[in-house]
């Protein structure tokens, strides 16, 4: 049966209803909320406003900025590239692709005592960690100890998921690209006398990767070794990662070192703590002025990727380790906003008063 099209029927725009049905409404409820008649707050910008907005603005940053520039530029720093592409560097012979290992030696002088802990870091350059493909080549069921991610890891670890029939523990880029310069420090004393200078190893990995995410194969008094049987070392390592250190509260995928080196750096220049150098006397510097001989076993090649290698130095303050950035913007932003101040407060003066000069004058 027909019906008959009526446009009073429809309500707001809605389809029409059937005779005797009831009425669709679109309508919003007549409410505070829904039909925006709620109380609201809306500034009025004016010279008494804000003018004193952007004065205290500059007041606050500047100087905060200027006292992190002066905490930043506190911080003692050291840089030492040992990448060896220099022909004169004693780490060039490292290069050669005939040479499997190799040991090289840098002296350098400390024009400054380092008080304080040190913070020994390694740096590389031209490596992208932050590629997907790379930050995704992980397991971290593997990772925490699971013995079925253990003998059975993750697609997403391939290329480096079986080597010789065998699941890699632990699987992935990540994993198989892992640092393994060794770097020592020695002070050079009166006769070329040489003073180890005594690196931490412990200490340098987030708490909650050390504990939380990173933990071996549960064996309870098994030796690592027979935990992680059945599995085989990533292809580029020596040794694996159940020899990682003799320290067993240090060892296997709790080992630090490995820790620091699979959280991922999202710029292709990085820097990663390698050691720690403790205070033991509050009478002498940690590292005092002087000459110093660093011992570099070079086993970690960046050439083909025209990747750089260093050896950072560095004390750190209230703030974290040397930034300079900070404090610049900060007094820059403070600078550009007490300037804003003044110019606006000149243009304010000028035209209030010429428009007062012209009530008079009407």
């Amino acid at each position: 049966m027909a019906m008959n099209y009526n446009a009073k029927d429809e309500v707001d725009g809605g389809p029409p209803c059937a005779p005797g049905g009831t009425a669709k409404n679109r309508r919003p409820d007549n409410t505070a909320f829904k039909q925006q008649r709620l109380p609201a707050w809306q500034p009025i910008l004016t010279a008494g406003t804000v003018l004193p907005t952007f004065f205290i603005i500059g007041l606050i940053f500047i100087p905060i900025g200027i006292g992190i520039f002066v905490t930043s530029n506190n911080i003692r720093e050291i840089e030492i590239d040992y990448t060896g592409v220099d022909p004169s560097s004693p780490c060039n012979k490292c290069l050669s692709p005939n040479v499997t290992s190799c040991i090289c030696a840098i002296n350098f002088t400390l024009e400054q005592s380092f008080e304080g802990n040190v913070f020994m870091y390694y740096g590389l350059s031209n490596f992208y960690q932050n590629h997907r493909r790379y930050v995704k080549s992980r397991d971290d069921s593997q990772l925490n100890g699971d013995s079925s991610a253990l003998l059975n890891p993750s697609k997403e670890c391939e290329p480096y998921r079986r080597n010789e029939d065998k699941p890699i523990a632990p699987c992935g880029a990540i994993a198989n690209s892992m640092f393994n310069d060794t770097l020592e420090l020695f002070l050079v004393g009166n006769g070329s006398y040489l003073t180890s200078i005594p690196l931490k190893k412990k200490g340098i990995a987030w708490w909650t990767d050390k504990n939380v995410k990173f933990r071996n194969p549960p064996g309870g008094d098994l030796p690592l070794e027979e935990r992680f049987k059945g599995t085989t070392k990533p292809v580029n390592w020596v040794k694996p990662v159940y020899m990682l250190d003799s320290d067993q509260d240090n060892n296997g995928f709790i080992n630090e070192d490995f820790i620091v080196w699979m959280r991922t750096a999202a710029l292709p220049t990085f820097r990663k703590l390698y050691r720690l150098i403790e205070r033991k006397s509050d009478l002498h510097p940690t590292l005092p002025a002087g000459q110093y001989y660093l011992n570099i076993t070079y086993n970690y090649p960046v050439h083909s990727f025209d990747g750089r290698k260093r050896m950072i130095l560095s004390t750190i303050s209230w703030m974290g380790g040397k930034n300079p950035f900070l404090g610049i913007a900060y007094i820059a932003i403070g600078s550009i906003s007490f300037l804003l101040g003044v110019v606006l407060l000149v243009i304010n003066h000028k035209y209030r008063n010429s428009s007062n000069t012209a009530d008079i004058t009407i």
